[in-house]
């Protein structure tokens, strides 16, 4: 017991606090001591649902997509799990992707290891880096383990295995109480850096995972190479020692709630504020309006967003934190993507690329958006949201209309120089005149040194 409260106390220790401004008020954040990789600060980030991406569903059939998306403006890629999927309890006809039965096999469905080693290296010869959806917290219930290591698992009362959550019926729970499995589970990551040569992982259900096993995870990984590490979750524990990005869930929920005039503007104030004092100065949070559950099981951008769809998306951009696409968005992704049947995406129109691109190019180029400061600016409307983005030399001002009416504001207290051109429409900035916009219009100046 003494023990245990030993290592308590020095986790709570190992939490330091650190100040920091935030406007008039001081305030208390924890300390990290993750390193990001030098590439990863300015990049944007892309998921690929290979099963869906094109009407193959392989690593070579998406390999024609590569220049496209580099022209976009993505950065990073992340895959989902393309290793083999388990067959027993199989959901669908397909499977789940999250129920892994080999962690260092390769999906036939994808197509073999050295369709995804060119896949990877075109990647990078594209000037782009490549993470792996990396599934931890349980395996499929035909993974070779539940036969010859039971100890690995988790078990009820009766000594049952079990799975994660109740209805996820084609997985079983790991205990990683377990240090054999552990070590494996450990072992397996660094085996995909060394074979397949990715840049990091992204983590699912990062927080139903022991934070220690991610503490212990970062160090060996980063004896291959620098990684970058993405954890599906929010807690602010996480970015301590092991994740550079978690996902901003609350963030997201507010937007939905925006969009359906549930939730009003300040919102974003106060879950920005929140942040500043919950995450270490230097900790990513992920911005965005979609990703392959929230498409699957909650509907569409469209749906769920509406008109507001656009605003919305520039202030994901826009906002501190870091922007991500999935599949199909930049077309405008107009269907929910069946999780375990072929669903093939519609590439025919793109309607979105240019107004995305013009996004990930803006992220990427400019400082004041992924390591700027943040300055709210206040408007005298509640429902229009302005605010700026500035590092040393770089200004961007941006002035959203969060509401379905059209909204007038007089005065924009800004460093904004007169007769700026504005990015979406041929609206040079002006103090002398009232700005006007439209039912979830947007305006965004740019200043450059």
């Amino acid at each position: 017991m003494q023990f245990k409260r030993f290592i308590l106390s020095a986790l709570l220790f190992g939490f330091l606090m650190q100040c920091t401004s935030n406007g008039d008020r001081k305030v208390d954040r924890p300390l990290s001591i993750v390193k990001h990789p030098y590439w990863s600060v300015p990049a944007t980030v892309y998921e690929v649902n290979i099963r869906q991406y094109t009407a193959e569903g392989t690593f070579n059939a998406f390999r024609a997509h590569l220049p496209r998306l580099k022209q976009l403006g993505v950065d990073i890629l992340s895959l989902m799990p393309v290793q083999t999927m388990g067959r027993i309890r199989r959901k669908g006809r397909l499977g789940r992707y999250y129920a892994i039965r080999d962690y260092k096999g390769i999906s036939p469905e994808f197509g073999a290891a050295e369709d995804l080693k060119r896949l990877i290296d075109d990647i990078h010869a594209q000037g782009m880096y490549v993470i792996l959806d990396w599934v931890a917290k349980h395996t499929s219930a035909d993974h070779p383990w539940v036969r010859r290591h039971p100890e690995f698992y988790t078990h009820d009362a009766r000594g049952h295995m079990v799975s994660s959550v109740a209805e996820w019926t084609d997985v079983l729970s790991l205990d990683y109480r377990n240090s054999v499995m552990r070590d494996s589970m450990a072992q397996s990551m660094v085996w995909w850096l060394r074979e397949f040569n990715i840049d990091g992982f992204r983590c699912d259900m990062a927080e139903m995972v022991p934070v220690d096993f991610w503490d212990s995870v970062r160090p060996l990984l980063e004896t291959v190479k620098p990684v970058f590490m993405l954890a599906e979750g929010e807690a602010s524990l996480l970015h301590q020692r092991a994740f550079d990005m978690t996902y901003s869930w609350t963030m997201y929920k507010a937007f939905n709630g925006i969009a359906r005039g549930m939730v009003v503007p300040r919102r974003i104030d106060t879950l920005l504020q929140k942040e500043n004092s919950l995450y270490p100065v230097n900790a990513m949070r992920m911005r965005f309006l979609t990703n392959h559950d929230e498409n699957s099981w909650n509907g569409t951008v469209n749906e769920r967003l509406g008109a507001a769809h656009k605003a919305l998306a520039v202030l994901m951009f826009t906002l501190p934190g870091k922007p991500l696409l999935y599949s199909g968005q930049e077309a405008e992704l107009d269907k929910k993507r069946r999780f375990f049947e072929k669903n093939t995406i519609e590439w025919t129109k793109h309607d979105l690329s240019a107004f995305y691109g013009t996004l990930m190019h803006l992220y990427h180029e400019h400082p004041a958006l992924h390591k700027g400061v943040f300055r709210k600016i206040e408007t005298g409307d509640a429902y229009i949201y302005a605010f700026e983005r500035s590092y040393k030399n770089d200004l961007i001002l941006v002035v959203i209309n969060l509401s379905d009416r059209k909204r007038k504001v007089v005065t924009i207290e800004t460093r904004m120089p007169e007769k700026t051109p504005s990015l979406f429409a041929d609206a040079p900035f002006t103090q002398k005149a009232s700005l006007e916009l439209p039912a979830w219009g947007y305006r965004v100046w740019i200043k450059s040194p």
